[in-house]
């Protein structure tokens, strides 16, 4: 066995093979105070200027606490353990949340350019706007900072929900500098269409983010293999014990499910060998892949190596 293996083994011999979820719903609740926070001051900047750019931005925010909430909930369903019904446990659940998500913006975004539009049809000159402009700025700040608080620990804990949530948040503050661009442009030029026009433009930009996370939703619950860098770990790991000429390896398969990660693989070992010999390399394989890749599920089939029906299933994906 080569020294960098027994390295390895050492390291994982004394440590649980897979480690607890974690729950992550206190960030959700993070997400939910902003949102709260958020929608009274937005509805208050836009009911005191009656700016349709403000009235937007508040609305977005209203879509932010529904989708916070649907976000606590499928935080606190991921985590659950496999049962009956759930054999490979319930982590999928976090992309139906980032999938509501993106719909949910979708469907503000297209109430944003309605309402835009509308105003065009019918201008109407907003009023106390710096007064509207103060609370919205506020407001965009708590969004800024618990958004990018959100994108960080989800891309951590590789959640699907977090990161899905942090996203709509910092789309919530792009949206609102368009706002405050538009209405600061009214201050200056008096020219009142530009409200509106704004409010269109940055209604567009939603429906882009809408669409980038539904498509990511899409691609987890169409079970995407995993990422380039983590497959050339498991890669690496499995070279080494290809070097000792014992065992080899075909069919490896990965997939991601939520923030659990998914390998299946075929082991060729000699014809010789007892089952406990090869069963015992196969847990040593498994330790060293979990070692480089925590949150991976490794599922291995034994095979002989001189058996032909050994590689009639040898195709690598």
């Amino acid at each position: 066995m080569p020294i960098e293996v027994r390295e390895i083994l050492a390291r994982v011999s004394s440590s649980p093979r897979y480690a607890e979820p974690v729950d992550l719903s206190k960030f959700a609740w993070l997400s939910i105070a902003a949102a709260l926070a958020t929608i009274g001051l937005k509805s208050w900047a836009a009911w005191t200027t009656g700016s349709v750019g403000l009235l937007s931005d508040a609305l977005e925010s209203l879509v932010n606490l529904v989708a916070a909430v649907v976000a606590l909930f499928a935080l606190k369903v991921s985590i659950k353990p496999p049962d009956d019904n759930h054999q490979f446990g319930h982590s999928k659940a976090e992309y139906f949340s980032a999938a509501v998500e993106g719909t949910m913006i979708f469907v503000a975004a297209m109430f944003i350019i309605y309402t835009g539009v509308e105003r065009i049809a019918n201008p109407r000159m907003p009023e106390r706007l710096g007064v509207g402009l103060a609370v919205s700025m506020v407001a965009s700040v708590i969004n800024g900072v618990v958004g990018m608080v959100l994108l960080s620990q989800g891309r951590r804990r590789r959640s699907a929900t977090l990161v899905a949530d942090g996203r709509h948040l910092l789309t919530d503050v792009v949206t609102s500098v368009a706002v405050l661009v538009g209405v600061g442009l009214v201050m200056v030029t008096g020219v009142q269409i530009l409200d509106p026009v704004v409010a269109i433009l940055a209604g567009l930009n939603i429906i882009w983010i809408g669409y980038r996370l539904v498509h990511h939703s899409v691609e987890g619950l169409m079970d995407i293999a995993l990422p380039p860098d983590v497959e050339a770990k498991i890669a690496e790991v499995l070279d080494r014990y290809r070097s000792t000429g014992d065992a080899d390896f075909h069919a490896v398969r990965t997939r991601e499910s939520g923030n659990h990660r998914f390998m299946e693989m075929h082991m060729l070992v000699p014809d010789e060998w007892t089952v406990k010999r090869g069963h015992d390399l196969a847990e040593d394989v498994i330790d060293a892949l979990v070692l480089v890749e925590p949150d991976l599920r490794v599922s291995v089939h034994l095979e002989p190596k001189s058996d032909p029906k050994s590689y009639e299933d040898i195709d690598d994906v």
